[in-house]
């Protein structure tokens, strides 16, 4: 059949176009790729260029760890570290031929002693508009001189208040006027879990106000050092510089002290470790009450139960704390515990490994009994024991 096209058929017209419009409206999804999305290519009224959704979360994200440094950083400090050592050296140092013969500065080659200025740096942060400031026991020892310098360009002078190696806590003052100081918001690192989101501000390696984020790696990480404390483990980037310095959750909330760092180059590596703030923030205020910390004692030495020993004590597990020295009038002493005994219950608790028990003892009151449970030639025993002031 042929159509004459000579002449006009209005009603043929309509249709045609009809159907054109309904094919545009079928065709139309598939023409913008099938997405119900809105397109990422659209632009605002500004011209800008529109967010996807995923876009738009990550912005967010982005807001909020902005905000943490905004709101954190002028409670972060730096604190330069200097120290006035005595170095032997010889008029010709450095000559290999006279290192020979007369010995390398240090070794007793003789020569001229000369004194040479050390210095350091470590963070710390700010407890209260008092001028207290909270770092590592390990950045300011023997150290003669402390300066804090704020991110606002503004130094102090420090003054010691007190330090305790073994918590690796250090406090310090400056005399700043009251009012201008902003202390820092401290978390609860009881509620810390594995997976929150970890942020590190601080200044490693000279680098002032670093800011470097990561999660939890683990909490309750216990074994590290003969401290006996449990640390929180991170993989946020720490290095040296980042030591005393925060450890701080989405909220902008301290949760730890950043402390060391597990690594064979020296360089961070994705294990950090930081001392939960509820630990820090005891030892810093006995630091202001007493100026030291005086810590409960038991006078024993624990070790893990091996495989070994588990047999040759005839342990039905490995679970417990083994006694491998005694002090003699110690308190362990005192209360007869004998090498070889087993320390499976302590205050109530079951004793896992020697850890429980020294967590148990580092938080126990000096003069107040505990009650202990042991093995001993393969006896249950019920005793107890009466901590001690540590000696110094």
């Amino acid at each position: 059949m042929f159509m004459n096209m000579g002449k006009t058929n209005p009603i043929r017209y309509l249709a045609l176009a009809f159907s054109f419009l309904l094919l545009g409206t079928f065709l139309s999804p598939i023409l913008t790729c099938g997405d119900s999305k809105e397109n990422p290519l659209q632009l605002n009224a500004d011209g800008t260029d529109k967010l996807s959704p995923a876009q738009t979360q990550a912005v967010m994200l982005e807001d909020a760890f902005q905000e943490v440094f905004d709101k954190v950083s002028p409670s972060v400090v730096s604190i330069a570290t200097e120290k006035t050592v005595n170095v032997q050296q010889h008029p010709f140092a450095g000559d290999p031929f006279f290192d020979h013969f007369f010995g390398r500065p240090g070794n007793g080659g003789g020569g001229r002693v000369r004194q040479q200025k050390q210095s350091g740096l470590g963070s710390g942060i700010v407890l209260n508009d008092e001028g207290y400031i909270m770092t590592n026991h390990h950045v300011i020892k023997d150290m003669d001189k402390l300066t804090v310098k704020f991110k606002n360009q503004k130094t102090f002078e420090a003054k010691l208040i007190g330090s305790d190696e073994t918590m690796d806590i250090a406090l310090l003052k400056i005399d700043a006027p009251k009012g201008n100081l902003k202390p820092i918001p401290l978390g609860d690192s009881g509620k810390v879990r594995v997976g929150n989101w970890a942020i590190a501000i601080g200044a490693p390696l000279g680098f002032e106000q670093s800011f470097t984020v990561g999660v939890v790696s683990a909490v309750q990480r216990g074994g590290i050092d003969s401290s006996g404390l449990s640390y929180i483990q991170t993989d946020a980037a720490i290095n040296q510089g980042n030591s005393g310095g925060p450890l701080l959750n989405i909220r902008g909330e301290v949760i730890g002290i950043n402390r060391m760092i597990a690594s064979q180059s020296g360089g961070s590596v994705g294990i950090g470790f930081t001392i939960p703030i509820n630990e820090a923030r005891k030892v810093a205020e006995e630091l202001k009450t007493n100026g030291k910390v005086t810590r409960p004692w038991l006078g024993v030495g624990l070790d893990a139960i091996s495989e070994e020993d588990a047999a040759q004590l005839k342990l039905k597990d490995q679970k417990g704390a083994l006694v491998k020295q005694i002090l003699r009038g110690s308190p362990a002493d005192k209360a007869g515990l004998k090498l070889f005994d087993v320390i499976v219950e302590i205050a109530g608790k079951e004793v896992g490994s020697p850890e429980d028990v020294i967590n148990q003892v580092r938080t126990a009151k000096i003069g107040k009994r505990l009650e202990i449970k042991i093995i001993r030639n393969k006896n249950e025993i019920l005793t107890s024991i009466t901590p001690e002031q540590k000696p110094n």
